[in-house]
């Protein structure tokens, strides 16, 4: 087990779970969604007595609304991102009432691979993480001699694979995670009917949040339907990225369909942040700066063969996930989508990446204590400047960040340094930015250069190869920067920052 998931789940959740968010949080949401969308023509919300299944369809590049998607990458476009912002506004104050959300549960990206080059669906995490920043999760931290209960505006996202639904080229977890199960586009073994049948057959009041593409979502109200017997009229057909459908049954087993729709008209620029926004800075301060090469021929060092050519790597941590030491839902808090929002604007004029890369946040490892949770931070970290700069993204998913070699795997898969059955993309030629997992960046970082040394020279004490230093677990800023020249030639360096001081983004999230 690697030292991020140890400290991400060594954690005891504190009852209840499901706390509301002050109602003071509510103001200024004015304009979130459609003028259309009046109490009158509204449902009134969903009942907390009832155990309600509300589904959120997320657009691909078979049901979208014109504008919403971009058809190179299959990703949001800054209207698709607007409108997500938007419709969480209105999922939870209209069809929540307000209330605390009991769980998330969403596609699992690497299911759904679309355009010829085989991207994978994020547009289905990216449409309901604003709406679970809305809502809380109480957590406490293992901090002898007693427990502390923090609350975050946060809640986690379950987009973990099941048994016999890991899409081929993927790792298999190495271990499974039950209770933070997603949604599989192509719903192998009947894993989404499972999850749901579940879910009805506990018992348990409150409301159940599910985003995957209209055709996952429309097999599963279909079959749901079928298995419970509850004889509802479905919708026939795609509708719109408006519309939300609620099953609500009461404690006596009453189903009843009840349909939503936002009226959400989103703009086309990317979204502009309510005041007050991050101020974004040029002093790196995080981490003590440091700068290192590695040449062939100088020192003992060989460049490996095989090892990618004229590439640059641009490395920057995922969003404020940790408001206290090892607090962590997996997810960021409202903290963390201040910077993931302002990210592209942090970034401008500093990186120039062709494509973005994330780990797949359905791979997950279990922590200690039976608490587990999806690592959806990194790549939501990084999704909005992939938007903002209709890059392509993709997810290093042929490997586990929990295998004992991990270190090794992650610089096969981005520098090609080893011949290994991890499955590089090529990345010689290309500007990369990559949002990762702190605690993994060193390792990975130090694992390329040892490749260009005799084996076992770098473990000796004292190493007489360069090595880069851990990164600082209260460091969300600094960006790293590692370059393979013509020849093979390696540059490490940590002298670019984002400039956003995490001491003073806001506690709760912005609202749109």
């Amino acid at each position: 087990m690697t030292k991020e998931f140890v400290q991400l789940n060594n954690i005891t959740i504190v009852r209840p779970l499901f706390l509301v968010l002050a109602l003071t949080l509510l103001a200024g949401f004015g304009g979130s969604f459609g003028a259309n969308a009046t109490a009158a023509s509204t449902p009134a919300p969903l009942s907390a007595d009832n155990l309600n299944l509300i589904f959120v369809v997320s657009e691909d590049l078979a049901y979208q609304a014109p504008g919403d998607l971009n058809p190179a990458t299959a990703n949001l476009t800054n209207r698709g991102l607007q409108r997500s912002l938007r419709m969480a506004t209105f999922l939870r104050r209209r069809v929540l009432g307000s209330k605390n959300v009991t769980g998330i549960y969403v596609l699992e990206p690497m299911t759904h691979l679309q355009t010829p080059s085989n991207y994978p669906d994020m547009a289905a995490p990216e449409t309901i993480q604003q709406f679970a920043l809305l809502n809380q999760i109480t957590l406490s931290s293992v901090l002898p001699p007693e427990y502390f209960p923090y609350t975050g505006n946060s809640y986690p996202l379950n987009v973990s694979y099941a048994p016999g639904s890991v899409p081929t080229g993927v790792a298999t977890p190495t271990a499974y995670c039950p209770n933070c199960q997603g949604l599989d586009f192509n719903d192998q073994e009947d894993n989404n009917e499972t999850l749901v049948a579940g879910i009805v057959t506990a018992e348990v009041p409150g409301f159940y949040v599910f985003s995957a593409p209209w055709e996952t979502t429309k097999a599963l109200l279909a079959n749901i339907n079928d298995i419970e017997d509850y004889n509802l009229s479905l919708p026939a057909s795609y509708q719109g990225p408006n519309y939300i459908y609620a099953i609500s049954i009461t404690p006596s087993g009453i189903p009843r369909l009840i349909t939503y729709n936002s009226h959400v008209n989103p703009g086309s620029k990317y979204p502009a942040l309510p005041a007050p926004k991050p101020k974004i800075g040029t002093q790196c301060t995080g981490q003590a700066p440091f700068s290192l090469d590695v040449t062939g021929g100088d020192d003992h060092a060989v460049v490996p063969q095989g090892i990618n050519t004229n590439e640059t790597l641009y490395i920057v941590r995922h969003a404020d996930a940790h408001p206290l030491p090892y607090w962590s839902d997996g997810n960021y808090v409202c903290a963390g989508q201040w910077r993931a929002l302002d990210l592209p604007n942090a970034l401008r004029g500093k990186v120039n990446p062709g494509v973005v890369y994330s780990s797949d946040p359905a791979q997950t490892s279990l922590g200690t204590e039976g608490f587990s949770w999806s690592g959806v931070a990194p790549p939501l970290t990084v999704e909005p400047y992939a938007i903002a700069n209709n890059l392509p993204f993709d997810l290093a998913a042929s490997f586990n960040l929990s295998d004992e070699n991990a270190c090794q795997e992650s610089s096969d898969f981005f520098f090609g340094t080893h011949l290994t059955d991890v499955t590089s993309p090529g990345l010689s030629n290309q500007t990369v930015l990559l949002g990762w997992s702190y605690q993994f960046i060193q390792p990975m970082v130090n694992s390329l250069i040892s490749s260009y040394f005799p084996p076992n020279t770098c473990s000796q004490v004292p190493s007489p190869c360069p090595q880069a230093p851990a990164w600082p677990s209260t460091d969300y800023d600094t960006v790293w920067t590692v370059k393979l020249d013509a020849e093979g030639n390696l540059t490490v360096n940590n002298m670019k920052c984002e400039g956003i001081d995490s001491a003073k983004l806001p506690a709760t999230c912005p609202h749109f």
